[in-house]
């Protein structure tokens, strides 16, 4: 199943009261406007506001790490979601953040969610209609996670893999970024890659219009970067965010989507003894 769907699929079935539209939108590095105020002023209707904030691990000194399965649990019931709800994930641009919820959901063991292919600005492209306001609070619902800790790596799994080949490592982050040429919008970490790292910056699997490219497209994309067809991938970026593109990218194009470094370079670039590479 593909895990992205599209605009006329999606406002096909609204009326289903099995479907959850949430709006994950958060910030990159370099982005300054307020998702939630985004939100009050246009969102699909019916859709709620998943804050990635609260979706992470409150005592975690990285950024928005993956919270504990009893917090994703109880927040995701709190929307109205059970394990029978088709949850569908879009943002209002940078494609990362659905990319981002899609990844928590499905590490979390809910199988019936997508991301809506282009977001908010594909829906408005398409003339759908949009809702202004604060959304109706749902009944909350018990709702119980069923982990895939495959596809979470931390700091000891990515030093074991860096040093004994275990899996390709796909790196999301910009050609500077990964070859030390700039540095880091985070204060305070090192510049450069992981050794092994392949870079696959995550804009190369979006066409112009931020939608993402055709899965054989995609395919040949992951090919060409350097990644073995048969070997499982981690992907990493700064913090956790647009590696979760590739993540839904590998899933397109037919690959295992493998797993994800949730500390990413946030973490990495921080830890003094984690190896690091610069230059190409």
């Amino acid at each position: 199943m593909s895990p992205l769907i599209s605009v006329k699929t999606l406002a096909s079935l609204q009326e289903n009261p099995l479907l959850r539209i949430l709006d994950a939108t958060a910030l990159l590095p370099g982005e300054t406007s307020n998702p939630d105020d985004a939100f009050q002023k246009a969102h699909i209707p019916g859709s709620l506001r998943f804050n990635i904030d609260y979706f992470s691990d409150p005592e975690s000194t990285q950024p928005h790490t993956a919270p504990s399965a009893a917090r994703f649990g109880r927040l995701f019931g709190d929307l109205g979601i059970t394990r029978a709800t088709h949850v569908i994930f879009y943002d209002q641009g940078n494609i990362a953040s659905a990319c981002r919820g899609w990844w928590l959901a499905r590490l979390f063991g809910h199988e019936q969610v997508s991301v809506l292919d282009g977001g908010l600005p594909a829906w408005l492209r398409d003339n759908q209609p949009v809702e202004q306001g604060t959304p109706e609070k749902p009944a909350s619902r018990p709702y119980t996670c069923h982990t895939h800790f495959s596809r979470l790596k931390g700091l000891g799994d990515m030093l074991d893999t860096v040093v004994q080949g275990l899996n390709p490592i796909l790196d999301a982050r910009s050609a500077a970024r990964f070859y030390g040429q700039v540095p880091e919008p985070r204060p305070g970490l090192a510049s450069g890659h992981m050794p092994g790292a392949i870079n696959l910056p995550y804009k190369n699997l979006l066409a112009e219009n931020g939608e993402f490219l055709p899965a054989d497209r995609a395919r040949n994309v992951f090919l060409e970067a350097g990644l073995p067809a048969d070997k499982p991938a981690i992907t990493t970026c700064g913090s956790g965010m647009t590696a979760a593109v590739l993540s839904v990218g590998l899933a397109l194009a037919g690959f295992d989507e493998g797993a994800l470094y949730d500390g990413s370079w946030a973490e990495w670039g921080a830890t003094p003894d984690a190896p690091v590479t610069k230059g190409v």
